[in-house]
């Protein structure tokens, strides 16, 4: 499912499929145009700071995700561990712990929250001669395939 660039949007449809599908794990998936061959794996969402206008001109009052939600929320899915687990030939792939303060970290930090914790998010760069989609879904296919281990390691 595509979300829109929009913070109320954005939110209403993660809640949604959490209310709807009730997955076992969410991942989400974003764009970082500045990175280059890079795809970078987050691990918490922060609820503060939003203070840059999506694409309908809105930012969320007081620049917070939930009024009455923590700090940050750590994703239960060990994003240092996939890290460590996995290689992509022809990409690299980096751990992070700040997704930004806009709809990315937005959405990340509202799924969180919504799932207690069983949501992912990755950044990805954009599609050039050297990042093809082939790479790129060979590398997001390794990447959630290391994920749904930790969940089935969770369900045991």
């Amino acid at each position: 499912m595509q979300l829109p660039v929009a913070y109320k949007k954005a939110k209403e449809q993660v809640f949604k499929i959490w209310k709807t599908l009730q997955p076992l794990l969410t991942v989400h998936v974003g764009l970082a145009s500045s990175a280059k061959a890079i795809i970078i794996l987050e691990q918490c969402g922060k609820n503060k700071g939003y203070q840059e206008m999506d694409a309908c001109g809105f930012h969320p009052e007081g620049g917070c995700c939930m009024l009455d939600g923590p700090e940050k929320i750590e994703s239960t899915i060990n994003m240092k561990t996939v890290w460590k687990n996995i290689s992509v030939e022809g990409i690299d792939i980096i751990f992070s712990r700040d997704a930004g303060r806009y709809i990315c970290d937005y959405t990340y930090y509202t799924s969180l929250y919504y799932s207690n914790g069983r949501a992912a998010f990755i950044h990805v760069p954009p599609l050039s001669e050297s990042t093809t989609a082939g790479i790129l879904g060979k590398a997001l296919q390794t990447i959630i395939l290391e994920m749904l281990k930790q969940c089935g390691e969770e369900r045991e």
